[in-house]
């Protein structure tokens, strides 16, 4: 029994700092940082390109490499940067619909659609985002992810389960 109360106590107190910000909170991201000045690279099943915005939309089993970092979808629409009015060939944005996942190494984050802007090396993802760090798994609505510094915000009703490592005695 003395055990347990341990395990209890020690997962209340992992819990305090979340409870502060329920709303928000940091987390290291250590394994998605990520050089954004990287080539990219997408493979798709279809690509449409739009002369008239400088779009491309690339649909079915999308597929984005930047460095170790991969991010699949169904559709990934691509931005390119203006100048002088016209395409400069440079991506600027890649906003990513029907279900995102972003992996590199042993993290993994999901989400509804993902906004990766590459010049600020930021992905905004949205909608039921799930965070998994080997065992552990931080979920919320919202993630703001910094690839320069490798990390990440969670915000609106963060949920974690914390492995605490502990066996049976």
């Amino acid at each position: 029994m003395t055990n347990f109360r341990v395990a209890c106590f020690a997962i209340s107190l992992a819990f305090l700092p979340m409870s502060a910000s329920a709303q928000g909170m940091q987390v290291a991201f250590g394994g998605l940082k990520q050089d954004p000045s990287l080539p990219v690279e997408m493979t798709a099943d279809k690509l449409s390109i739009d002369q008239g915005d400088g779009s491309a939309l690339f649909t079915g089993n999308v597929l984005i490499g930047q460095g170790e970092m991969r991010l699949t979808a169904p559709w990934v629409r691509v931005e390119y940067a203006a100048g002088d009015g016209a395409s400069t060939g440079q991506i600027s944005r890649l906003h990513a619909t029907g279900g995102v996942t972003l992996v590199n190494g042993a993290e993994a984050a999901e989400a509804k659609e993902a906004v990766y802007t590459i010049d600020t090396g930021s992905i905004i993802m949205t909608g039921d985002v799930l965070l998994t760090q080997g065992l552990n798994a931080i979920s919320s609505q919202k993630m703001v992810v910094d690839l320069n510094v490798g990390t990440a915000v969670m915000e609106g009703r963060v949920k974690t389960i914390l492995q605490t490592g502990g066996g049976k005695n």
